[in-house]
């Protein structure tokens, strides 16, 4: 998206914040105790389902802070339940929702912490191109993996599922 509106920033950001909230309800409804999902993970190394979640969220969530002049304040990775991640995924939502601010917004620098010690600047744009939205699909993609590696029934139209106002049938 290179060169976007925050209207569509915030339509991208909302419409994948559901697919996690889709995949989610997908486990839901077919793990007994899908709670004990949140401490899954594909490799020892990466963050578990619980992580992915809130980093999926942070996202947006830290892109809705900045727009508003806020300090970014992040999720915690440790998510208690499945009903705390719906919450977290809905309270994101509603703050990209309520975003209200000028495209403009999009030239200002943003300066982007890399751990200790490191950050980079990038203009707006870029903070989103480079930064905010490979991270919201590589986070959103982790958690379907995770998901689908435990036996949930999900598929790609589950992860695509944003699509669906589009999608015409064929006479």
């Amino acid at each position: 998206m290179p060169n976007p509106s925050i209207t569509q920033i915030k339509d991208l950001f909302i419409s994948r914040l559901d697919v996690l909230e889709h995949i989610l309800a997908v486990a839901e409804a077919h793990f007994p105790n899908a709670d004990a999902l949140l401490s899954e993970r594909l490799a020892p190394d990466m963050f578990p389902l619980a992580g992915q979640i809130a980093i999926a969220c942070n996202q947006p969530r830290g892109f809705s802070q900045w727009c508003a002049g806020q300090p970014i304040d992040n999720l915690s990775i440790e998510i208690g339940s499945l009903a705390e991640a719906l919450g977290h995924i809905r309270d994101t939502k509603a703050r990209v929702a309520a975003i209200d601010v000028a495209d403009a917004k999009l030239d200002e620098i943003k300066r982007i912490g890399l751990g200790p010690g490191r950050h980079c600047e990038l203009p707006g744009r870029q903070y989103l191109n480079d930064y905010l939205v490979p991270n919201l699909y590589f986070h959103i993609s982790m958690a379907y993996a995770i998901l689908r590696h435990l036996g949930a029934p999900l598929g790609k139209t589950d992860f695509m599922g944003y699509l669906a106002p589009y999608i015409r049938e064929e006479n």
